[in-house]
């Protein structure tokens, strides 16, 4: 979880190349039931708190804005979306459970974005707008979700990898050989009774 955290660490990685999906995801998956809602969004909302007071005193930003409550509802989707992949699926299953949670998160946050910025207009269009180009100055969102799709894709193959390199190969189950019931000769049995 430190690594995660660290991971999050302003201009380190891509705008939203991040292990923030693939790790709701496998937290989802590989978490047992009493750390897996409550470890990974603490971590994220201490990491988001930082982030926030970052750009707070850089920029004037918001501590708190509406955007937290879609991306931590995105977050919530990821970990239930692991919940039900388990971590009895097979890699490539949670490689492409992996790829969709980034999906799922750009939608959802994007659709959020377009919700509340007042400059998409709240039309359909718009809301494809939201999704491909963005708002003027910053980069085409397209852009972003590639990243969100590779990233989600790199980081889930590397704590799903990682997981089933792990996993102690089950022991083979050898039928015990039942012992031999020793018969006497027929013979000797004949000659006995006489």
């Amino acid at each position: 979880m430190v690594l995660f955290a660290l991971t999050r660490w302003p201009g380190l990685m891509p705008p939203n190349f991040s292990a923030v999906y693939a790790m709701m995801f496998c937290a989802g998956v590989f978490f047992p039931r009493r750390l897996v809602w409550w470890l990974p969004l603490a971590t994220l909302l201490v990491t988001d708190l930082c982030l926030n007071v970052y750009y707070h005193s850089r920029y004037g930003s918001a501590y708190f804005s509406f955007q937290m409550v879609g991306n931590y509802t995105a977050y919530l989707a990821l970990i239930g979306l692991g919940r039900w992949f388990g971590p009895k699926a097979s890699f490539l299953s949670l490689l492409g459970g992996g790829l969709l949670g980034a999906i799922l998160f750009y939608i959802v946050t994007n659709s959020i974005s377009w919700l509340d910025n007042s400059e998409y207009a709240k039309t359909f269009m718009g809301w494809i707008t939201a999704l491909t180009k963005g708002t003027n100055g910053y980069p085409p969102t397209f852009e972003f979700f590639r990243n969100s799709l590779t990233s989600g894709g790199l980081f889930t193959a590397l704590f799903a990898g990682a997981m089933k390199l792990m996993e102690a190969p089950e022991p083979e189950v050898k039928e015990e050989e039942k012992p031999e019931i020793e018969h006497e000769p027929e013979s000797e049995t004949e000659e006995a009774k006489a």
